[in-house]
This record gives C-alpha cells, sequence and structure tokens, in this order.
C-alpha cells in the first residue's frame, strides 16, 4: 500500500479510537483545531505496529489533525530527519501538546544540538517552547556535552525567564531542571540560579496542571537518586 493509502486508513482508525471526554480534555489544554480524542494510550498502541514509517509520519503530519500529528512524531524516523521538514513542522504549531511531542522527536535526531541553539531564539511561543524543552532533553541524553555548553544557558535563563512568552518560561523552569540534575556542579549552579529566579508563575488555563519550584524539584530528583 501507498502511504497516501495508508495515511487515510490510519486516520480511520483514530477516529473510531477518539472519544467526546479526550476531545474535552485536549481542549482544555489549549488543542484547537481538527481533533478526535485519542488516548496516548492507543497512540502508543499504534506506535508499537507501525514502529517506524517517515513517508507516513510526513502524510500523518499534512493532514493537520492533532491525534495525526503526535503520531507523526512517534513514527518519523530520526536518521531521516531533515531542517526543511523540521522548520516546516515547528511552524503550524499551535498548542504545547504537539511542541512537546516534536520536542521527544527532534530530541532523537543528529540535529537536536542545531535546532536547540536554533529555536530558542525564536519569537515564536510554541518554536521557543520546544527550542528550550531540547536544552532540556541533551541536558538529560546527550553526555558528550561538557558543563560549558549549558552555563550560558543557564544565565539566559535566569536573565529572561520572567519576561518570556507563558509556554516558553514553563520550558525554560524545565529546562533549568534538566541542567540542574546533570550533575553535582551544574546542580550548584542551577540551585543558585533558581534561588534568584524566584516563583515562576504560569498560566495553566482551566487544568490542574502546576509549575514546579526548580530549587526544590532538583534537590528531591538529586536526593532520590542517592
Amino acid at each position: 500500500a501507498t502511504a497516501a493509502v495508508t495515511a487515510a486508513r490510519i486516520l480511520e482508525e483514530l477516529r473510531a479510537l477518539g472519544t467526546e471526554q479526550n476531545r474535552k480534555v485536549y481542549r482544555r489544554h489549549g488543542v484547537r483545531g481538527d481533533l478526535y480524542g485519542v488516548s496516548y494510550g492507543d497512540l502508543k498502541k499504534l506506535h508499537k505496529r507501525i514502529k517506524v514509517d517517515h513517508e507516513l509520519a510526513r502524510q500523518l503530519w499534512a493532514t493537520g489533525n492533532h491525534d495525526a500529528r503526535i503520531l507523526a512524531t512517534m513514527v518519523a524516523d530520526p536518521a531521516l530527519a531533515d531542517n526543511a521538514t523540521l522548520d516546516a513542522w515547528a511552524g503550524d504549531l499551535r498548542d504545547y501538546a504537539v511542541a512537546d511531542a516534536l520536542s521527544g522527536s527532534v530530541a532523537r535526531t543528529p540535529l537536536a544540538r542545531a535546532k536547540t541553539d536554533e529555536w530558542i531564539d525564536s519569537p515564536d511561543e510554541w518554536i521557543g517552547t520546544v527550542g528550550w524543552n531540547l536544552l532540556g532533553q541533551l541536558a538529560m541524553h546527550d553526555r558528550a556535552l561538557p558543563d560549558d555548553y549549558f552555563l550560558p544557558y543557564l544565565a539566559r535563563i535566569e536573565r529572561d525567564i520572567h519576561a518570556a512568552k507563558n509556554r516558553v518560561h514553563y520550558a525554560m523552569n524545565n529546562a533549568l531542571i534538566a541542567i540542574g540534575i546533570r550533575n553535582a556542579a551544574l546542580e550548584e549552579q542551577a540551585v543558585a540560579a533558581a534561588g534568584r529566579i524566584g516563583t515562576v508563575v504560569v498560566d495553566h488555563g482551566a487544568t490542574g496542571c502546576k509549575t514546579p519550584d526548580a530549587a526544590a524539584y532538583i534537590k528531591k530528583t538529586v536526593a532520590r537518586r542517592k
């Protein structure tokens, strides 16, 4: 079957799996536009069945449907990621749910570092969010990076976090935490920065979501590891 046919078939499956309850929840979390409301559990089952299919990922993303786009970020082949596609996808973002899913996908590609540097500077709320999410992913998973790579970002977070757009400062706060739990030297620097930053206020809309206190979260995670 061609990818287009497969994409149409997957879309039918997604439509059948969606529920009104999930649609309500996702809308509360800021999802707009075409939406079936498929649970993440069902999306993971589809991902397990499809595994990796880059052409299908492109087709699913092109539908503009929320659930199809989340699935696209799961089945995209990290090795086949290219600048043009990633930039186009980032430019399509309208909410933090897909922004977070795209962050996880881009983090697995060889372009993760380059995209971090580029997108962190974006004035667009969603592209900026992905940039800072990626920095957090690098802090957690890219063992080759020296501490010096992260120090300028700590200074930027401290300087800019309160003036940043809503979801950007949430992503910056998470990046601060990720850097802080990377190692003991960065922990000390990140906790000090968090102390100077103080409370980070994020509008989570009509949801029960909370913004973690960075210093407390770092200390708790490090203590749990020990």
